[in-house]
Formats: C-alpha cells, structure tokens, sequence
C-alpha cells in the first residue's frame, strides 16, 4: 500500500480492540502518526508493538473515556509527541444484554457515560486542538442502532441516538462559524468483534450478533475513506439501510419484527455462564483484539454509500415504483373500459 507524501496525527478511542484497533491498523498502514487511547495500557501497548512493526509512528495513553480530564490530559500527551490532531476518531463503547427490567441503574449509567459522555468529551478534546488551528476532521462511530432501538440493547441504542442528536448540534455550529471543522457520522451494522465475549449480559444464553456480522477490517477500511469524504452521515452495509429506512417507513411493523426476531436472534446456543468476566468496569486484557468469535459466519465486504445518497436512491426508487404501479393501474382501467 502507498505512503502518504503528508502524514496526518490520527486519534482513536476505543483503540485497543475491535473496530477502533481495526482503524488504528488501517492508518498506520497509510502512514499517519497514530494515537491509542483506551482503559487497558497493556491491551494499548500490544496494538503499539504491532503497528510499530509496519514502521509507523505510534503513541498511546490510558485512559477511561468517561472520565473527561483524563482524556483531556490523554489527548494533550498524544499531540506533544505526534503533533497537532488532524483527525480524531470517537469509537469506545460499552453495553450490557438485558431487558430494562433487569439492567441496574449503575449498569445503565456506565453504559450512557462509555457509549455517549466519552464521544462528547472526546469531541471536546478534538476541538480543543482543531479550533486553534481552523481545521480537523471528527469521526463518529455510529449505528443503525441510533435510528431504531432493538431489544436487549436499550442503554446502548439509547447512546447512539444521542450522539446522533449531539453530532447534529455540533455541525450546524461549525457551519455557523464557517469553520474548515468538520464532522461526520458513520453508521455500522453489526460487526464481529469481541463485545459478544465480554459485554456484562443478563440473558440466559450468551450474546451474538443480530443478522450477518461485517469483519472489522472492512468498517475501518471504511472509515479511512470517510475522513477525505464531503457528506455529513454514511451507511456501511446493506443491513444498516434497510434498518435506517425501514424505520423511517414503517417503525410499527419493525417494532413488531424485533419484539418476534431479536431477542432470541442476539443469543446463541450456549448457556450463559454464570459470573462470567465482563469488562464493564474494567478492562479484560485476555479477550483485546480485532475480531471476535463470529468469523465464520461473517463478511468480509459491505457498501460504503453517504447517508444523504441513499435517502434519494430510496424516494427515487419508491417514486418510480408509484409511477409503475400508476401507469399499470391505469392501463388495466382502461383495458377493462374496452
């Protein structure tokens, strides 16, 4: 893969594992100076080891997302020994499987402070450094989550949703100010990393993906396109349209759809087993890396299309199939007139 002539100082939260270690790859192969940031600086300082060994420049520091001053603090060390944030990149998470009669409080505010509060203060840190300078690009990781709430999952849609409002907000200050800022959400189908084999459940069976999990190599290969891409919102993968539109079309019949089909199609075979180690409150070393335990029954490619794109492919469509109905329906009248 070709350099980069100009290498850019990267950013990444949630970098340790998952998509954001996908990502963290992706970069560094391009040539940027990267930056780690996650709980676990011995999951961040094996990421650093391997990356390292592609001849890019890699930096990490630890810290919890939730905590605003210690990725504050994070942020500023990184850009000491990389250089000022050019793109910053807002990807930790956390969840918990569990109807909403049986999460804890305490469970549904950790979840709200990972999954939202750290894209906040992440996007706050970014800003610190990108204002002074007049320019930076912020990606946030998204979901087809943010547009329709599934069960089992209702503090972590919860989340996307309001990072979709959040983002909103913040794009149409930066446009007021005619900032060269600019932000960009890019919204997942289900993925195959280990958050299936570490998320805190409270199911009887243990969690899984719901429908065709997507490789993570193919989310951050996705991403690295976005940061030189114009539209405000993208789409990977067929689920996540098909998710966002049929929402907005008919969000009755989903919600009957998933009362049916996502409870038991988020849940293998396999009993859960009781007090399993979970990284809701701290990191699980052991289980840090890109994939998860779903490869087999996974893709390893899936349409990258800007959100504004497909919303007029979707009316278009729609327009020409009313237009086909119509002539037909007028057709037939006619022939029946005859």
């Amino acid at each position: 893969m070709p350099r980069q002539r100009h290498p850019r100082t990267v950013i990444i939260t949630g970098a340790s594992a998952g998509v954001g270690r996908a990502i963290a790859g992706r970069f560094a192969e391009a040539g940027d100076r990267v930056g780690l940031i996650a709980r676990d600086a011995s999951a961040l300082q094996d990421v650093q080891r391997e990356l390292q060994a592609r001849a890019a420049q890699i930096e990490f520091e630890a810290a919890d997302v939730a905590d605003a001053q210690a990725l504050f603090t994070a942020a500023e060390r990184l850009q000491q020994r990389l250089g000022p944030v050019d793109v910053w990149i807002n990807d930790a998470m956390e969840t918990v499987f569990s109807t909403v009669a049986d999460i804890t409080p305490e469970e549904f505010h950790r979840v709200t402070e990972v999954t939202y509060l750290g894209f906040v203060y992440g996007t706050m840190a970014a800003l610190k450094s990108m204002r002074r300078r007049g320019r930076g690009r912020i990606i946030q990781i998204g979901s087809a989550l943010a547009y329709r709430g599934i069960p089992l999952q209702s503090a972590y849609c919860g989340a996307k949703h309001a990072i979709r409002g959040f983002t909103d907000s913040l794009r149409t200050e930066l446009i007021n100010e005619r900032s060269a800022i600019t932000v960009s959400m890019v919204d997942l189908p289900a993925v195959n990393t280990p958050q299936f084999d570490w998320a805190r459940a409270h199911l009887p069976h243990t969690p899984r993906p719901m429908g065709q999990p997507v490789e993570p190599e193919v989310i951050a290969d996705a991403v690295y396109r976005v940061v030189d891409g114009p539209f405000r919102e993208y789409w990977i993968g067929w689920q996540t349209w098909l998710t966002i539109i049929g929402n907005t079309v008919a969000p009755g019949y989903l919600d009957r759809y998933l009362a049916r089909k996502a409870v038991a199609g988020q849940q293998t075979d396999a009993p859960l087993v009781p007090d399993r180690t979970d990284n809701l409150d701290r990191p699980v070393t052991r289980l840090h890396r890109v994939r998860g335990s779903f490869s087999k029954e996974s893709t390893d490619h899936a349409m990258l299309i800007p959100g504004e794109i497909a919303r007029a492919a979707t009316v278009a469509l729609g327009a020409a199939l009313f237009f086909v109905i119509g002539r037909a329906t007028a057709h037939a009248r006619q022939r029946r007139g005859h």
